[in-house]
């Protein structure tokens, strides 16, 4: 009985070490998507009353968290039962994000002049819902993000039993959750981190306070920029990825480059990539929506 007990204590013991190891591969393989997914979900966030920023970046977080409880177990099936329609699942929720960057860029071009003065839909929606509106979108990106980490997680436990698979893909969703909300909040409540250190009687803290207070909104400007590039990125590359031609291509332009280089060269690519299917997306949009209004 006491040898049973044991062993399957030495099991147990096993299963977890797997899937500790496993999911420190896959958490680095999920690196870069997980800079993007910083970059888009702080650029989103940002722009909130200083009072409710913490309450709606929880509500994403929660968001998050139903995401990969879907789709985390469709993940499963999917690879099991139809490992084809992964590629163009992620291809579609590439062109989404594509869709989206092309929009805000195009919304910025052509309405810049609009962004001082409130349109009559801001006014027509009450704090609250323009608060729904922001937590909806947010919740909708990372819905596609957490498509392609779950993903790539899962192909680091491939071959490995069920219930590893399982525990590590759950781990690896709640650590990046929790990873990337978590710097989101940092990020969002550095000035107000700036202004009580400023107005403390400590001098070193004042200082250091005015300098957050300076470098607060220049962070969030060059997170704007950073997160519709990463749209392009992560969108263009999705694409780039389950398209044997363009995969080749960016093998070839990447042999023999490292590091910094062969990720600017296929960030160059998915960027490019990505603006040509976000554009066609949107006339396709655009063209349908003049349709229906016919």
């Amino acid at each position: 009985m006491a040898g049973g007990f044991f062993a399957l204590l030495d099991d147990v013991a096993s299963i977890l070490d797997d899937v500790a190891a496993m999911t420190k591969v896959a958490t680095k393989k999920t690196a870069g998507v997980l800079g993007d997914d910083l970059a888009l979900n702080a650029n989103q966030l940002t722009g909130i009353r200083a009072s409710r920023e913490l309450p709606i970046i929880w509500a994403v977080s929660k968001g998050s968290l139903l995401n990969k409880a879907i789709i985390v177990p469709i993940a499963f099936l999917l690879s099991a039962f139809l490992p084809a329609v992964v590629p163009l699942i992620l291809m579609i929720g590439g062109a989404y994000l594509c869709y989206e960057g092309v929009e805000k860029i195009l919304h910025r071009l052509l309405h810049h002049h609009e962004e001082a003065a409130p349109t009559q839909a801001d006014d027509a929606q009450t704090p609250e819902q323009q608060e729904q509106d922001k937590i909806r979108s947010a919740i909708r990106t990372d819905f596609i993000l957490s498509i392609e980490i779950i993903v790539i997680a899962l192909a680091s436990f491939v071959g490995k039993p069920l219930v590893t698979q399982i525990l590590g893909l759950s781990i690896v969703a709640l650590v990046l959750t929790a990873a990337v909300y978590g710097v989101v909040a940092i990020i969002v409540k550095i000035d107000d981190l700036g202004l009580y250190w400023s107005r403390t009687a400590n001098r070193i803290l004042q200082a250091a306070g005015q300098t957050l207070l300076w470098f607060a909104p220049r962070l969030l400007k060059a997170l704007s920029v950073i997160g519709t590039a990463a749209m392009f990125i992560v969108g263009g590359h999705l694409w780039v990825e389950n398209i044997a031609p363009l995969h080749h291509l960016a093998q070839r332009w990447t042999y023999n480059i490292g590091g910094f280089a062969a990720w600017c060269t296929e960030a160059a690519l998915s960027i490019a990539v990505g603006s040509v299917v976000g554009l066609a997306a949107y006339l396709a949009v655009v063209g349908i929506a003049k349709l229906r209004h016919r």
